[in-house]
């Protein structure tokens, strides 16, 4: 079952929350026959969206898969599709589908513009080298205005965008498009926009048609030399197959980004947003072969060439629990893997058996007996392998590049009603964990409470929801508290941590002596220095004093230490531990004591290196009327938060500002009750600052 993987396309449809990309998407299942009745969002029925909670609220949760097909120019496509969502606290979710994709959509709101969330999706995008173009939706909303929303791609993101099309109207009189490389336009006519019809410009159009699509060939040319000089010497001369290539080789080179236009509600310009996906953005032989390690030596580099000749390996980057087993979503970046094949999981060493192999279609599923390069589909059969694993062919086996996960920011109790909810609370938060990297678990033995801990208090909400409802464990939760982090803020030299036990026969003895200083990560990364949960670990232990075998054990001891902190229990990051000194004892010297030993320097030495309390710091955006601009910024000061900028746009104000997150819960419904209801936000975490001294003992005496 080869595919010519010159017809297919991976690709995700990203964004800031509300700007329509759950719609556009619903558009692009409908067009492409995947659907038969197109689902709105408003109304609860998109496909995509087919969690209860998504229907209820109207956002997506999860993101989804599907593969439709495409017929373009007399040739049949393959679009492998995921729609994403735009709500920070779900953020990993958009994160792990880049990690996959080939190519992004980002759709924008064409009364807003670039809108925070935006920006945040754009960088991942940028960090995963995903090339993309935008479409420019809601051009029949009110105030909607292209050149507003094309300048701020450009200035808020840094891109550079190339508009291929304009709108013709805008707001209710928004009609159809206008296709700057083909100089035609275009009305989306029927019930839902499906008869795409092609007429001249209309004459009032005529000019601004030629100012944009100069203003296209000119930066079409600065992408291509042989195009430039073509161009130096005769514009006219220059065919529009030459001005797609320029500009396909731009997206894919990460230079320059295509912009469209149009309304998916309105179902105008969503065809020829397709077609666009097939002309620009790249197939999966056009991205870089996908970089890996060997597993036996972690230091020697392996690729994987993106075909079926080349040894099997793929990417994990979902994992939904359903009622026939575990689906495993992959992207096969290598070789054939047939139903029925044993795979290796070169991160645990555990081989998986894949019993069925299924492309899916957001909730609906067609079984394959195999699959190839450039795939994504859900796998059964596996047990071991979870978000970020490889799964790769045993006889050659591979490590691809893992995700990285951010750390929760908030938390709370949640407590089981009966001895039964007890039971089976255990195995759903373990299934959550699974499904949901950025969510974490953990039992106090203390308090005997269970915390459960997230990127925000939606996340945790929809979590709560998800136990109740769907998984039947009755439970109590108590008030969201925030995830602290403790650090050092000053050094502690040669601090000794000695272990020594004698009970009769053999003894237990440890001695280590550690320095501790304080280290960020990017310090870490810039001494190419292993940086992990927190902790820099360096051994500078000469003459044996300690045995080879015996340091790893003092890493661990130190580490563990680390989990727990020394002023309130809180995980320490920031820290430097150099190994500098110890002895051991012929006969009672174990891993055991050693890790002990560890363990009772670290703490010591933390002590000692002035520890402080470090709070999450988030990043907050306000889109409010500029009458209520005082108010919310007062308020905004009320609760420690400092405004970075503050920017007019039209009627309405941006504030972006830096607040503690321990001061922001309920923000949205005290914002909604000062503004009337007007003013929106949204939040997402910046960076982890010491906490005042005043307030620290306040949560001290809490926790």
């Amino acid at each position: 079952m080869a595919i010519d993987l010159s017809r297919v396309r991976n690709i995700g449809v990203c964004a800031h929350i509300d700007a329509g990309k759950t719609t556009v998407t619903e558009r692009i299942l409908y067009y492409t026959g995947q659907s038969h009745k197109i689902g709105e969002v408003h109304e609860g029925t998109a496909t995509m969206d087919f969690l209860e909670e998504e229907q209820q609220r109207g956002i997506t949760i999860q993101s989804a898969a599907t593969t439709c097909p495409w017929i373009y120019d007399d040739t049949e496509y393959k679009i492998n599709l995921i729609d994403t969502p735009g709500h920070v606290d779900f953020t990993i979710e958009v994160e792990r589908s880049l990690r996959v994709l080939d190519g992004a959509v980002a759709v924008f709101d064409g009364k807003e513009g670039v809108e925070a969330q935006s920006e945040t999706v754009w960088r991942q995008a940028d960090r995963y080298g995903v090339p993309r173009m935008c479409f420019v939706n809601k051009m029949d909303k009110l105030g909607a205005d292209f050149d507003y929303s094309f300048k701020t791609i450009k200035e808020r993101l840094g891109a550079n965008p190339i508009a291929l099309q304009i709108p013709i109207g805008s707001g209710d009189d928004l009609e159809g498009i206008i296709d700057l490389i083909e100089m035609r336009a275009f009305f989306f006519l029927g019930e839902k926009g499906e008869t795409v019809e092609e007429r001249d410009i209309p004459e009032n159009l005529a000019d601004d048609a030629e100012m944009w699509r100069s203003d296209m060939i000119e930066k079409a040319a600065e992408l291509d030399d042989d195009l430039m000089e073509k161009y130096l010497e005769d514009a006219d001369a220059v065919t529009n197959e030459e001005i797609k290539a320029a500009i396909r080789k731009g997206t894919i080179a990460l230079e320059c980004n295509p912009v469209l236009c149009g309304s998916a509600l309105k179902n105008i310009g969503v065809q020829r947003l397709i077609n666009a996906v097939i002309d620009y953005l790249p197939t999966p032989t056009e991205v870089p072969a996908i970089e890996g390690v060997d597993p036996r030596d972690p230091d020697t580099k392996l690729t994987r060439p993106h075909t079926n000749d080349a040894p099997f390996s793929a990417l994990v980057f979902k994992v939904v629990n359903d009622t026939h087993g575990d689906l495993t979503y992959c992207r096969v970046y290598s070789g054939v893997l047939p139903k029925g094949s044993r795979v290796l999981n070169p991160g645990n060493n555990k081989k998986e058996n894949v019993s069925r192999i299924f492309e899916m279609h957001a909730k609906d599923r067609t079984a394959l007996d195999e699959v190839g390069a450039g795939q994504i589909v859900a796998l059964i059969g596996l047990k071991n392998s979870f978000t970020g694993d490889t799964v790769c062919d045993p006889d050659d086996p591979v490590i691809l590049e893992r995700m990285t996960f951010p750390e929760p920011v908030i938390s709370m109790s949640i407590e089981p009603n009966t001895a039964d909810d007890k039971k089976k609370l255990g195995d759903a938060l373990q299934t959550i964990r699974r499904e949901d990297p950025s969510f974490r678990s953990q039992y106090n033995d203390e308090t005997g409470e269970t915390i459960i801990s997230g990127m925000g208090e939606l996340h945790l909400e929809i979590i709560k929801n998800k136990l109740v409802r769907d998984m039947k464990v009755g439970v109590t939760v108590g008030k969201p508290r925030v995830s602290y982090r403790e650090t050092i803020l000053s050094e502690a030299k040669d601090v000794r941590g000695l272990f020594k036990k004698q009970t009769g026969g053999r003894g237990q003895f440890g001695d280590a002596v550690i320095s501790v200083s304080p280290m960020t990560e990017a310090e870490a990364e810039e001494q190419e220095l292993k940086y992990k949960n927190g902790v820099v670990f360096q051994d500078k232990i000469s003459g044996g004093v300690i045995p080879r075998e015996y340091i790893p054990s003092v890493e661990t001891g130190c580490r563990n230490a680390a989990l727990s902190g020394v002023l309130g229990g809180y995980p320490l990051i920031n820290i430097n531990v150099e190994l500098t000194f110890g002895s051991y004892h012929d006969v009672d010297s174990s891993q055991v004591a050693f890790e002990q030993a560890g363990s009772l320097a670290f703490r010591e030495a933390v002590m000692k290196a002035k520890p402080a309390l470090l709070e999450p710091i988030m990043k907050l955006s306000v889109t409010t009327p500029d009458e209520y601009f005082g108010t919310v910024s007062g308020d905004i000061s009320s609760r420690r938060g400092h405004i970075v900028d503050s920017e007019l746009r039209g009627v309405v104000r941006v504030i972006t500002a830096e607040v503690p997150l321990s001061e922001m819960f309920g923000y949205t419904t005290t914002l909604r009750s000062m503004t009337q209801g007007r003013a929106s936000s949204s939040m997402e975490p910046a960076e982890y600052r010491v906490m005042p001294d005043s307030l620290k003992d306040a949560v001290l005496a809490e926790g």
